[in-house]
């Protein structure tokens, strides 16, 4: 099987920095841009036979777009959301290094073990994005291509877990809005073929300036 696991494109939150978690902001003019290049990217390159995404706006709004350019419906799952991160949810950096600099600190130090308070306990947040994501592999079969849009925090979650990684430690890498990552499952174990790959943004920003 192969899955395409799609982080979201910007959202209005991304455009000037505001820290997201469970809030809901929606796609940025630039956002809806990078969704429709993505699109037209999947219509060419692959034959999909299901399109999953979590539930928050800027994931189904990404979805929505490449639903409609290939002519899919959308599974909706709350466990593919992004991870809860309590009282700094919606703030930019700077008002949480104003309003909670001891949080600010402790980052600097050990960013793997930072509570913060009303967050997601790690363990919850990465059963329950795994739990999502082992019923969707479930739901199809082997030679299956099967779409998922998240979020980093998702995607991350899913990737060390399929991977055996230490959910307590930093992980290994980034998404960007509307990256493209690509794990083919089945044989001795999973393999990683794409890893946030964005060569089908790569002339959107120069033209999305030229147009302001």
């Amino acid at each position: 099987m192969r899955l395409l696991l799609i982080r979201h494109a910007q959202s209005t939150y991304n455009a000037v920095g505001r820290i997201q978690g469970w809030s809901d902001p929606s796609l940025s003019e630039l956002g809806r841009m990078q969704a429709f290049a993505l699109a037209q990217r999947l219509r060419e390159e692959y034959d999909i036979a299901a399109l999953y995404s979590s539930t928050l706006s800027r994931a189904h709004e990404t979805a929505q777009v490449i639903a409609h350019a290939l002519g899919l419906t959308i599974t909706l799952d709350e466990r593919l959301k992004e991870r809860h991160i309590g009282i700094i949810t919606g703030l930019y950096l700077t008002e949480v290094e104003e309003q909670y600099p001891e949080i600010v600190q402790r980052w600097q130090h050990d960013p793997c073990h930072v509570a913060i308070p009303g967050e997601e306990d790690t363990d919850v947040f990465y059963q329950r994005v795994i739990s999502a994501m082992d019923e969707i592999v479930a739901r199809h079969g082997e030679d299956d291509t099967v779409a998922v849009v998240a979020h980093g925090g998702s995607l991350g979650a899913y990737l060390a877990g399929l991977l055996g990684l230490d959910f307590h430690k930093r992980q290994p890498w980034i998404f960007d809005n509307a990256s493209l990552s690509i794990v083919i499952l089945g044989g001795a174990r999973p393999r990683i073929a794409l890893l946030n790959d964005t060569c089908h943004l790569k002339m959107l920003v120069t033209e999305y300036n030229a147009s302001r």
